[in-house]
């Protein structure tokens, strides 16, 4: 139904037309008519002063799908025959949701030859494990996967789609979203439940990261997000935990595909990566100068650790972007994090709050890193960390 014109009231003074962005109104003589062009944008309704048009009433909205049956499934990610850390993450959220719910976890397995790994992903909380075992998923490409994911869903139709924000995640679960017609969330960091309605709540950093975003999915399914790793906690493996693997064959996957793996470029670092540091010395734009990082790097070496460092450090070209935490770098949560001349801007935090023991060195006392800092030390950090140093080295 397009924009409802109110003739008594309309004047013809023409104003409306000037602002529609698609040419869908015309002067009739002295009347607005409306073709089929109006998208019902709105912008005709707010430029006119004499109230001659208003949107058409909402219909009332068909009632939603009836709830799948298959609870909530985990995109198990795995590289080359080892699992990735965020499979078992998403399994310990999944079994938190699942039993607020009371429906059961799955995982889902793709690969070649990949059966092994089906008894570590019960172990972690899955109550079943669909693997799809092809040579056309040896290796990640968007295409087969998209196509396998989808397959599947609508083959068992369940609940909630989680699936890691890695780069594979990325790549094809848009994709996946897409070709089933819901919706996606993408980057979450955390979630809850509207137990009433078997709502997924799903919250997420947004303008910047300066607000919490929470977003639901009322009307389709599944209910479909991705998490950025190291946000959510593992289960406790348990080997003695029962479970169902069920091989899953899809004709979908025997056909041609557009594009081919080539290979794997692996990135050659001396260092350890962050996203497995146990320990992270980390360096914002308090450091005042690229050569204060090498303070960060003897003291990561030290603790057998890692350098990190904030987006703006890494714009002002001080160290590379494979070092960046924060929401648009790498998600990390180690066992200590040290932040060095870091304010705490909300970007960065949504990188590093899960680790296990924060360590705050500012000059500034009203720095927001010391409102979630375990230990804050105020004083400068060109004073600190070569005092820290030396401390360590005649400890040892």
């Amino acid at each position: 139904m397009p924009i409802l014109v109110i003739t008594e009231q309309c004047t013809g003074c023409g104003q409306c037309l000037a602002v529609c962005p698609f040419d869908a109104l015309s002067l009739v003589g002295d009347q607005v008519e409306v073709s089929d062009a109006c998208t019902l944008c709105g912008a005709c309704v707010e430029v006119c002063e004499f109230e001659a048009l208003r949107l058409p009433p909402e219909e009332p909205q068909e009632q939603s799908q009836p709830r799948p049956p298959d609870g909530i499934w985990i995109f198990a990610e795995q590289r080359r025959g080892r699992l990735a850390p965020v499979a078992l993450e998403l399994l310990g959220e999944g079994r938190r949701l699942a039993e607020q719910l009371k429906v059961p976890v799955a995982a889902v397995l793709f690969g070649q030859d990949i059966g092994e790994l089906a008894r570590p992903l019960i172990a972690g909380g899955a109550d079943k494990v669909y693997v799809v075992d092809h040579p056309a998923l040896a290796e990640f490409l968007e295409e087969p996967y998209a196509a396998a994911l989808t397959a599947l869903a609508r083959r068992y139709r369940p609940e909630i789609i989680l699936a890691g924000a890695t780069y594979v995640g990325r790549a094809f679960i848009p994709r996946v979203a897409a070709l089933l017609d819901t919706g996606l969330t993408a980057d979450c960091t955390a979630f809850d439940l509207d137990e009433s309605t078997h709502l997924l709540l799903q919250t997420r950093p947004a303008f910047g990261g300066n607000i919490m975003a929470t977003i639901l999915t009322p009307r389709s399914y599944p209910q479909m997000a991705t998490v950025r790793p190291r946000v959510m906690k593992p289960l406790p493996s348990d080997p003695s935990r029962q479970g169902e693997i069920m091989p899953v064959s899809l004709l979908e996957l025997d056909q041609p595909w557009r594009c081919r793996f080539i290979q794997t470029v692996s990135e050659i670092t001396e260092t350890i990566p962050l996203a497995e540091a146990e320990v992270i010395v980390a360096g914002g734009r308090g450091l005042q100068d690229p050569k204060n990082f090498r303070l960060l790097e003897e003291l990561a070496q030290l603790l057998g650790g890692a350098v990190g460092a904030t987006r703006a450090a890494v714009d002002a070209g001080w160290i590379s972007y494979q070092q960046q935490i924060g929401q648009t770098g790498k998600t990390v949560a180690p066992k200590l994090y040290i932040a060095c001349g870091i304010s705490g801007a909300a970007q960065h935090l949504v990188g590093m709050q899960s680790s296990d023991l924060i360590v705050a060195i500012n000059r500034d006392p009203q720095a927001p890193i010391f409102q979630i800092a375990d230990l804050g030390l105020v004083g400068d950090v060109l004073e600190i960390l070569p005092a820290l140093i030396q401390q360590i080295k005649a400890k040892r």
